[in-house]
């Protein structure tokens, strides 16, 4: 085996190695919630955060719910259902 092959192999095993080790550990970090902030520190996440992330998730789900209707229903006029939609916000 040539010496720069087996330098190079090394480097990358060692890089494949740290970049599975950072994923995994920030994956235990967020099923016990925790997080690091910009200091390295484990703080709690903050759950209000996440109920508006939530809120956020479920408006968009509506929303494309209404747009697949509007998309597969064949006896609306899309023209007057968009503005129906669009005079209800």
């Amino acid at each position: 085996m040539d010496p720069s092959f087996a330098v190079v192999l090394v480097v990358l095993i060692v890089s494949v190695a740290g970049v599975v080790g950072t994923v995994w550990s920030a994956r235990l970090r967020a099923e016990r919630g925790l997080r690091k902030d910009w200091l390295g520190n484990e703080v709690p996440i903050d759950p209000g955060a996440s109920e508006a992330r939530q809120r956020e998730i479920e408006e968009l789900r509506e929303r494309v719910k209404v747009l697949e209707r509007i998309a597969t229903d064949k006896r609306v006029h899309l023209a007057d259902e968009i503005e129906d939609l669009r005079s209800k916000d």
